[in-house]
């Protein structure tokens, strides 16, 4: 995958076949060091799945026998000089932490953040999505909870002019963590 936006859409994608209701999203850029956690309250993985889920040919997809998402993402992480770590307990949820050398060559650029959040807000209307990212010291968070509650309950957040409001707000806020 070509940035972590990507990675961070599969991951997620992960989680909401899983049965998630809340996902966490958070990027950490801090002196040089990038750091991607992603938690949810989904199914979680038995320990056997756990220890083979970064295998590439280990899945639990019926439609192929390969599952390359959690395998490309350790494998980018690597490259870097980082790892990745992944925490589940069966029934609770997992949580997946990858840390990059953001100053390495090998380092995928972050993507269109504000793309993937908002098309996972307006697939996904009634998850509720914590996406945090910070750099150096400067922070934003939304909080699809706080979207609902000044929406109300008779307007979804997968309205085309909600999502396109989202992608925008994420962007204002995605400029300016900028140096």
């Amino acid at each position: 995958m070509k940035d972590l936006s990507l990675h961070i859409l599969d991951i997620a994608q992960n989680s909401i076949t899983a049965g998630a209701r809340r996902l966490d999203l958070e990027l950490a850029e801090e002196n040089g060091r990038i750091t991607l956690t992603v938690t949810d309250d989904g199914r979680g993985m038995a320990p056997e799945l756990l220890e083979r889920v970064c295998d590439p040919f280990t899945t639990t997809r019926t439609t192929r026998k390969m599952g390359l998402g959690i395998p490309l993402l350790r494998m980018s992480a690597e490259m870097t000089g980082g790892s990745l770590s992944i925490e589940s307990t069966l029934g609770a949820g997992t949580r997946l932490q990858a840390v990059f050398d953001g100053t390495h060559i090998d380092c995928p650029p972050p993507g269109d953040l504000p793309g993937t959040v908002s098309l996972l807000i307006q697939g996904a209307p009634d998850l509720r999505l914590v996406y945090t990212h910070s750099r150096d010291g400067r922070a934003f968070t939304l909080d699809t909870r706080d979207l609902r509650d000044q929406l109300g309950d008779t307007i979804s957040l997968a309205e085309p002019e909600i999502v396109l409001w989202v992608r925008e707000y994420l962007e204002e806020q995605e400029a300016a963590l900028l140096p």
